[in-house]
């Protein structure tokens, strides 16, 4: 099995959903539409989340790759 790199994490998720921790227990999913070497992460049809439930849409946002605590397939 071949090693893999973290950014090769990402650009697997790449155009696929996913759910996105934030510190101060923030939790985002979304299409991921692109990434940068700061790890900023761009969603399309956003949905801010709490406790596995919607609590609201949000459209397309740039999260700062700083307050990225995980990312995980949807």
């Amino acid at each position: 099995m071949a090693e893999r790199r973290p950014f090769d994490v990402l650009n697997s998720s790449l155009n696929n959903t996913v759910i996105i921790g934030m510190k101060g227990g923030y939790e985002f999913r979304g299409v991921m539409v692109a990434y940068d070497i700061h790890m900023n992460i761009v969603l399309e049809k956003a949905e801010q989340m709490r406790d596995g439930q919607v609590t609201r849409g949000m459209g397309m946002i740039l999260l700062r790759g700083d307050s990225v605590t995980f990312i995980s397939p949807s």
